[in-house]
């Protein structure tokens, strides 16, 4: 398993107060059969003197096992490529094909890695009610990531994102009760960053890369109900699309588009600031010679919808191509993201060479809505027949699907939310892993 920074690891960490997502610690013992246990009697002191330095031996033991685990899997990491090498993969220039099942070291750790990024859009987002920055994001764009803790990233963060909130979306935006206000019409929605680091660049990552991180919900469901729940033609809002069937849902593009010319911060929509930033980074690093160039853009919940329609959106309009036509790869990763539009927009994404992973718990709601019914599990025949309705979705890209339920680390719950969790999903992506490893380690044993 590829090794990642201690930063990136801050598993488990609640998102807010009112979240109840219980973990167990990575130190879980495994239960031995009881055939293994002295067979007479002992009285309750006997049996603690007894049983204690058994279970000090296995935590011992496990522990010794992860260590283990983790320094073979180290190993075998620099022995084989690194991402330096296979950047171009992990990115999904082949779709993942053979990377998922079993999961390769090198994607899990980026995954985490860009998890961890959307991350800090929650992390950074004030959602204190009774602050009157609420809304807006509690560090400066300079020291984002060294306020997060996050001190080798190697990323600079290069604008700021914001949208209007004006649009009919009341449970997803954050509004202060104070009459002055930082913005009464705006919130923070994320980050451009590019990745400056002379060692992250040219070393660890093996190309220069621009990151795109989009906020999304933390743990409440409701901003589904606040969905109309009905496609809308991406040509109607602006976007230059050849095709006029190819629709998304209409709250996302409007939260995309939509800008309000008396605030500040939304003066320009999320779009235009976003394709602002990614063209004037392109202009500067996409020709210099000996180096590539990606994109990519990250989101959980309803950012992962934002995530595809902009990583989509800088493809449509070629922002992806150099002033000498070289082809810098898009790349999206969603998590917990919903379906965004039509079958049409899923085959046009495809055309344009945008790559989408979309990791998934298999029990959200979130990534099963909108289109309940009329999805891309229905029969072939009747996605054709319904093609045209306005309330026909496709998922697009590939899916890795995860389990809260089947996580030793993970408590039985039923709060719905919990398997809507960004970090619990990282923590599935790489504790739950370690588990099965140290478990079949110590039965070999």
């Amino acid at each position: 398993m590829a090794t990642v920074p201690s930063h990136y690891l801050r598993l488990p960490h609640l998102i807010n107060q009112n979240y109840s997502l219980s973990l167990k610690p990575h130190s879980t013992r495994i239960t031995f059969p009881a055939s293994s246990w002295p067979a007479r009697a002992m009285s309750k002191t006997e049996e603690e003197a007894s049983i204690s330095p058994r279970l000090e031996q296995e935590n011992f033991e496990l522990t010794t096992a992860e260590e283990d685990i983790r320094r073979r899997d180290r190993e075998e990491t620099k022995e084989s490529k690194s991402l330096k090498d296979t950047w171009r993969k992990i990115q999904g220039e082949d779709n993942w094909a053979g990377l998922m099942d079993p999961m390769d070291p090198v994607l899990r750790s980026e995954l985490i890695r860009y998890g961890e990024m959307a991350q800090a859009c929650y992390d950074a987002f004030d959602f204190d009610p009774f602050s009157r920055y609420c809304g807006s994001c509690r560090f400066t764009r300079r020291h984002l990531f060294e306020s997060l803790g996050i001190l080798d990233s190697g990323y600079e963060v290069a604008r700021y994102l914001y949208a209007t909130s004006n649009i009919n979306l009341p449970n997803f935006f954050s509004k202060s009760r104070w009459s002055k206000v930082w913005s009464k019409n705006a919130n923070w929605m994320g980050y451009v960053a590019v990745s400056d680091d002379e060692e992250a660049t040219h070393g660890r990552l093996g190309r220069r890369d621009i990151a795109i991180a989009w906020r999304g919900t933390v743990t409440r469901l409701e901003w589904i109900a606040d969905l109309k729940d009905y496609l809308k033609p991406v040509s109607g809002n602006g976007i230059r699309c050849p095709d006029p069937a190819v629709k998304v849902e209409s709250g996302f593009l409007d939260l995309y588009t939509d800008k309000d010319t008396s605030c500040k911060f939304s003066k320009f929509s999320a779009r235009e600031q976003v394709l602002t930033e990614v063209k004037r980074l392109v202009e500067r690093y996409g020709d210099e010679e000996g180096e590539d160039l990606s994109i990519t853009v990250t989101g959980h919940s309803l950012g992962g919808a934002l995530a595809v329609l902009s990583g989509y959106d800088v493809a449509e309009m070629g922002l992806n191509r150099t002033r000498k036509g070289k082809v810098i790869p898009v790349t999206v990763f969603t998590y917990g993201g919903p379906r965004v539009g039509n079958i049409r927009f899923k085959e046009r994404i495809e055309k344009l060479g945008v790559k989408v992973l979309r990791v998934v718990n298999e029990h959200d709601v979130v990534a099963k809505s909108p289109g309940l019914f009329l999805n891309e599990r229905a029969p072939h025949a009747l996605m054709k027949l319904a093609g045209g309705l306005p309330w026909c979705y496709c998922h697009v890209g590939e899916k890795l699907p995860l389990d809260h339920q089947n996580s030793p680390f993970l408590k039985p719950t039923v709060d719905l939310s919990t398997a809507h969790n960004l970090e619990a999903l990282l923590h599935l992506l790489d504790g739950s892993v370690l588990f099965i490893k140290c478990y079949f380690f110590l039965l070999q044993k």
